[in-house]
């Protein structure tokens, strides 16, 4: 019964940089993979970054790789998205969710993140 929530998100200039947290109910959250998602206005979701239940591995779209940086911290629940170099086009509601088996078991509400040109 993990539920998560987003949070970080907020207006920033081109070139600026934000942190979202994705936190995680329950004490299962360890054994589930995350990933970030986002949509931007009018366009079709899209995979951002991933994590998996040990932290070991992560994959990034093509379009975030050097700039984001996914982490977790099972200890606390959370997982994070560490956004650097930010730009327009990165603007969108940004989604994360909790994944075990191949099956997404919780999306969070997600959070606006618009930035400036």
């Amino acid at each position: 019964q993990v539920q998560l929530a987003e949070s970080g998100g907020g207006l920033v200039q081109a070139g600026g940089s934000l942190r979202l947290t994705c936190k995680a109910s329950g004490r299962t959250f360890s054994s589930y993979a995350v990933g970030w998602f986002r949509q931007p206005p009018g366009k079709e979701r899209e995979f951002v970054a991933g994590i998996r239940y040990t932290g070991s591995s992560t994959e990034y779209s093509d379009s975030v790789k050097g700039r984001f940086t996914i982490s977790r911290d099972n200890a606390k629940n959370t997982v994070s998205l560490q956004m650097n170099n930010l730009k327009p086009e990165d603007t969108a509601v940004y989604y994360c969710n909790a994944q075990r088996s191949g099956t997404v078991y919780a999306w969070g509400q997600g959070t606006q993140v618009t930035v400036s040109s």
